[in-house]
């Protein structure tokens, strides 16, 4: 159906076919591989004090143990999306899911912190070849609009929820066996993708992708890398010179960047991809998505711990309940679509629902568990609304041939919205929190929470107990601060999406 406005259809098909059983058994077998690289960003919560016991990292090696991963999962992402579309996505799924198994091995039994740093670097390897590669072929086999609406929905919920899970299942791992087996729980699902993966995915590649344009590599890796790393800094050390220089020149490698792929022959990231008309906008409010999702994840996990004291474990637990909420959020979307209800209309209510979650957030107190979990549900469901959304989006306008470019970009603008939210709402916590704190308590308790609670233990009898009341409201002055900032950004990223994409139909929109 069609509406009054004048719109435009980008990414139309000729004659899209409907998957069939295949299919969708085929998505089931690209959730392993994705829930898994999802789950590597947190499953050595619980196991890192097993780790340090065992291998006795210095304080530099478990922080590369923790953050090697991540980076080297963000630096890659733009490099391995171009070159699935040049060597075939399947390949490099298959590929990057070996040594993905064989760096997880290594892992599980690492005789060294360096051995174990390695490991993870090889995962990140493997996590930038499974991500964009799974998108990709998830674009190729699904070219019923419709249909794909829900692959995608069904994509964006396993990624989301998969951060979760991996807390929850180090926690219980580590309780009953090795640190090690953290990792091991990864083997089976490679080897399941490794028997099916030649059986039930198409090879897809682009028929003419000119050659592979290497001096784009390093200057990609310059670009994300700086910004990660001061993005991620910043909320737990401060506007300190060494970020704000790090971020800095992160940005001009960017500029480089953007000016080579201008220029090369036969660029990484191809401009016209920028210039579908789609996919800007899906890319610039991923990015915003990925801020607000992030954002109160740095606060709601210090709450459930540090102001309510559950143990780690409680807290991981605790944190699953939001997670019944993304489950229905995305079909629930995929049928608003189905329906005829314009996209533009579901991304802004689903912006205006996460902004809901921030708004809930402003109003806790030191003692609101249920407000708390119910206003992370409603938070994480407006972002699962949204990803799907701008997800099928960015992929319906995307050439099909350009598909593995286009998932990492994507997937790169999200790292980069989710370290720009922990720094930004982080920054604006740590200011409030600061300011609450009187001066007459310990310097390190007026920095952060994790100090006010080091130091109450120190303290005796009721000096202690007032010490950590305060730390406590103040902390949760901070999160009412950041969350009423992160409640403005969602609102304003609402009217955006509303007036941005009204004009713009992919397939079966209204």
């Amino acid at each position: 159906m069609t509406n009054s406005t004048s719109t435009t259809t980008v990414g139309a098909e000729s004659a899209p076919v409907r998957a069939g059983r295949r299919e969708w058994t085929a998505l089931g077998v690209l959730m392993l591989p994705l829930l898994l690289v999802s789950m590597d960003v947190s499953v050595l919560y619980f196991a890192t004090p097993a780790i340090s016991a065992d291998l006795r990292p210095s304080g530099t090696q478990q922080l590369w143990i923790f953050d090697i991963y991540g980076f080297v999962l963000a630096g890659l992402l733009m490099t391995m999306g171009s070159l699935g579309d040049r060597v075939g996505r399947r390949r490099l799924l298959l590929t990057g899911a070996a040594a993905f198994g064989g760096a997880s091995l290594l892992a599980a039994y690492a005789d060294s912190a360096g051995t174990l740093i390695a490991a993870r670097a090889i995962l990140g390897i493997g996590g930038a070849t499974l991500m964009p590669s799974t998108m990709a072929l998830l674009r190729t086999m699904f070219t019923d609009p419709g249909q794909r609406a829900k692959a995608i929905g069904l994509w964006s919920g396993v990624m989301t929820g998969g951060i979760a899970l991996g807390s929850v299942m180090s926690g219980v791992l580590v309780e009953h066996f090795w640190w090690g087996s953290v990792f091991l729980v990864n083997l089976p699902a490679m080897a399941l993708l490794l028997v099916l993966g030649p059986i039930l995915l198409p090879e897809s590649k682009n028929p003419d992708p000119g050659r592979f344009d290497w001096p784009s590599v390093p200057l990609s890796m310059a670009a994300v890398l700086p910004v990660i790393y001061g993005l991620k800094e910043i909320p737990s050390e401060g506007w300190h010179p060494l970020y704000v220089v790090s971020v800095t020149v992160g940005l001009l490698f960017a500029a480089l960047f953007v000016r080579r792929q201008r220029t090369a022959a036969s660029p990484l990231i191809p401009p016209a991809l920028l210039r579908g008309r789609g996919f800007t906008p899906a890319l610039v409010l991923t990015l915003v998505s990925a801020f607000g999702m992030m954002g109160s994840a740095i606060f709601t996990t210090q709450y459930l711990q540090s102001v309510l004291g559950k143990s780690p474990l409680q807290a991981a637990l605790w944190s699953l309940l939001p997670s019944v909420l993304i489950g229905v959020a995305g079909p629930v979307t995929g049928v608003l679509v189905a329906r005829g209800v314009h996209r533009g209309h579901v991304v802004a209510a689903g912006f205006a629902v996460t902004a809901t979650g921030y708004t809930a957030l402003a109003f806790t107190g030191t003692d609101s568990l249920w407000l708390v979990l119910a206003a992370a549900g409603v938070l994480a469901s407006g972002v699962v609304m949204v990803m799907s959304q701008l997800t099928d989006l960015a992929m319906s306008t995307a050439p099909v041939e350009r598909a593995g470019s286009a998932s990492s970009l994507l997937e790169t603008a999200t790292e980069f919205g989710g370290a720009l939210g922990m720094a930004v709402l982080g920054s604006v916590g740590t200011a409030v929190y600061r300011h609450r704190m009187p001066s007459s308590a310990p310097a390190e308790a007026r920095e952060t929470l994790g100090g006010a609670l080091a130091d109450a233990d120190r303290l005796p009898g009721r000096a202690g107990r007032s010490l950590l009341a305060t730390a406590r409201e103040a902390f949760t002055s901070g999160m009412h601060g950041a969350a009423i900032a992160g409640a403005v950004v969602l609102a304003l990223a609402a009217v955006g999406a509303a007036v941005t994409l009204r004009s713009i139909r992919v397939g079966d929109d209204a």
